[in-house]
């Protein structure tokens, strides 16, 4: 029986991340995997994932190995601005129920 290390699973989370972001144009889901990572995950999250990615080989999906190792995506993309500002969180919330 295989342990599950903390890297495990920030690579599962993120590889579900991906799968969300899969129907968006490449460079669109990139941007959306990168956004969602910073606003929502803490920076040692992120730097864990980082330098354990090398080692982690295909299991990493490629909108994830791009995301993290790319340079920091534009303002434009699938996650809304409010998710970086805690200020502005609700902005964009649905009053449908």
């Amino acid at each position: 029986m295989s342990v599950m290390t903390q890297e495990d699973k920030l690579l599962r989370m993120a590889n579900q991340i991906a799968t969300f972001f899969r129907s968006y144009p490449e460079e669109e889901a990139v941007a959306g995997v990168q956004k969602h990572i910073t606003a929502f995950w803490t920076p040692r999250m992120v730097d864990r994932l980082s330098t354990a990615l090398p080692d982690m080989g295909d299991r990493a999906d490629i909108l994830v190995q791009r995301a993290i190792r790319g340079p920091k995506a534009a303002e434009e993309g699938p996650v809304r601005p409010a998710t970086h500002d805690p200020h502005k969180l609700g902005e964009g919330a649905s009053d449908a129920g």
